[in-house]
Formats: C-alpha cells, structure tokens, sequence
C-alpha cells in the first residue's frame, strides 16, 4: 500500500477563490512557501528552504500548516525515493 498523495486531478483541485481563502489565514510563512511553490513545484523541503531563504524547521511548520488546510500534497521524489516533494493543490 503506498503512502504517497498523487498529484491531483482536475475535479480534486480547490477553485482559485477557495484556495486564496484558505491561505489567507495561514502565517507569512506559508504563504511564501505557497508562492514558491507556484512557480517551481515540485520542490522538497530542502529544495523549498533554499529557494525561499526560510531555516527547514520554518519550511517544515509552513508545510505542514499548508497540508492541514489541504493546500498542498506531496509524492516521492522520482530523483531520490527518499524524498517527498511538494506541490500546489490549485
């Protein structure tokens, strides 16, 4: 049984509206990991803390902050199985 979250499809995918709503409550910090996440998606945490110059341990609670409002999924990455990369669920 595999625990990764595929990438969604377009009828599992928030309306544009619903996900500004959704993110608009979110700390600063999710929403740069949001937007960085728009423009290069997918990234892994080491990955999203580079390129949004926050420490892991910030890119981590953004994340998961991101997952509890459904905002975003993750998968393996297909360079290192090791690795969950993350994506925009929009």
């Amino acid at each position: 049984m595999s625990t990764t979250i595929d990438e969604p499809n377009a009828d599992e995918r928030l309306g544009e509206a619903e996900f500004r709503e959704r993110l608009r409550e979110l700390p600063p910090s999710a929403k740069l990991v949001a937007k960085v996440l728009e423009t290069d998606a997918p990234l892994s945490q080491g990955q999203l803390a580079e390129e949004s110059l926050l420490p892991d341990r910030t890119v981590r609670y953004a994340l998961n902050r991101l997952e509890d409002e459904e905002l975003v999924g993750s998968r393996h990455s297909f360079h290192d199985a090791r690795k969950q990369v993350y994506f925009l669920n929009n």
